[in-house]
């Protein structure tokens, strides 16, 4: 399950979401967002879903690596639409005492269900796509409006940078960690929950260990590099928009009022 998880990777290629500017790739993936929340029947929604699909294919990323991510949120996608089975109006299909499926309970928990694959399926694309030091720089462009509250912009954008691009790190020293545990002897799968959870014990007191570690080692290596924030920082690599970043926001307005039209159009059928 740890190496499941590909939250925080980035894989480098040179596909036409790679080329896009990282600026415009986090602004089209919130807007992606609310449009997925925006999407009111199956018909706006499936619209997104297939629009998804195609920034997906567009990455030319192994679809097994978005498998993977879909994997470690199975069991809240299904949790979620168990909880959402329950809840709804119409016809009675299925009752045991105040425990009732209705036709509304089925449209709630596919509709949510679609929703929710759809999210993760559009946010894994922009850490897939994009490198740490571009993701840096465009959180740090896109909040810099907040330093005439003198908000230090360049110091919030390394952390967030920092702590997404840790995860896989993290993740994979508790692998390392937990196969260790296992060769002497250790029984993590089975017993009960509070048996598993306190069989959990001697992999995070090494895993806090290491963690601390490696962020003394960072912070001790930004120091040797002379890193004092962003004040008169400049950079190697700066970011342009260029032709295709518009293009992108031109289809991405389509895809908006196409939205609104099926919902419309839901709305009078």
């Amino acid at each position: 399950m740890v190496r499941d998880i590909t939250l925080g990777q980035y894989l480098p290629g040179k596909s036409v979401i790679h080329r896009l500017d990282a600026r415009a790739k986090i602004l089209m993936l919130l807007a992606m967002i609310v449009f997925i929340f925006v999407a009111g029947n199956f018909v706006s929604l499936s619209l997104m879903t297939l629009v998804s699909l195609l920034v997906v294919l567009l990455t030319r990323i192994p679809l097994t690596m978005y498998l993977k991510s879909m994997k470690v949120i199975l069991l809240v996608v299904i949790f979620t639409g168990i909880i959402n089975l329950f809840y709804g109006t119409g016809d009675v299909l299925w009752e045991w005492g105040i425990i009732r499926i209705t036709q509304g309970g089925i449209h709630n928990a596919v509709f949510v269900t679609i929703r929710i694959i759809t999210l993760v399926l559009i946010s894994s694309v922009l850490t897939f796509t994009t490198s740490p030091s571009d993701l840096t720089d465009a959180i740090e462009r896109l909040l810099k409006p907040l330093t005439v509250f003198h908000i230090k912009v360049h110091e919030i954008a390394m952390m967030m940078t920092i702590a997404l691009r840790f995860i896989p790190v993290l993740l994979e020293e508790t692998d390392k960690i937990m196969n260790a545990q296992k060769a002497r002897g250790a029984d993590m799968e089975s017993g009960g929950l509070f048996r598993r959870v306190k069989a959990l014990l001697p992999v995070l007191i090494p895993l806090f260990v290491s963690s601390f570690r490696r962020a003394n080692d960072l912070a001790m290596a930004m120091e040797c590099r002379c890193y004092n924030g962003g004040n008169g920082r400049t950079r190697m690599k700066v970011l342009h928009y260029a032709w295709r970043d518009l293009i992108a926001a031109l289809l991405l307005l389509a895809v908006f009022a196409a939205v609104i039209l099926c919902n419309i159009v839901g709305v009078w059928s």
